[in-house]
């Protein structure tokens, strides 16, 4: 089956290139060059943390008639978890830093104009 499908790639790339000299027959409409600027898209958010916590604890206050000293325990829960999540998100926010490809789109434009492409041949 690969086999087939190799031949077949083979001769739609044979179809696209002319039969004189092996130039493509395509020609692109716009230059083949990247743009100095990147789209400005905010990162992802990532899932909510806590949830169940914070659940619990609304229903701890609502049948204490919102006392805190009541629902002591449950607020505790609440805040360690929180206290986790901060912890985790920080330690991921330092990996992808630390691996070099992790860019903002910001950063990216600035080191593109820093460094812009070439638009003409030499």
């Amino acid at each position: 089956m690969a086999a087939n499908r190799g031949i077949f790639s083979n001769e739609k790339v044979s179809k696209l290139l002319s039969g004189k000299n092996g130039k493509p027959v395509l020609k692109p409409n716009r230059a083949l060059v990247l743009k100095d600027v990147v789209a400005n898209r905010k990162p992802k958010k990532g899932e909510a943390t806590c949830v169940t916590e914070m659940s619990v604890l609304m229903a701890c206050w609502k049948q204490n008639d919102f006392v805190d000293g009541l629902c002591s325990n449950e607020i505790s829960n609440f805040y360690t978890c929180v206290n986790k999540a901060a912890a985790q998100m920080k330690s991921e926010k330092n990996k992808t830093q630390v691996g070099g490809g992790g860019l903002t789109p910001k950063q990216a434009t600035t080191l593109l104009k820093r460094y812009p492409n070439l638009t003409k041949e030499i």
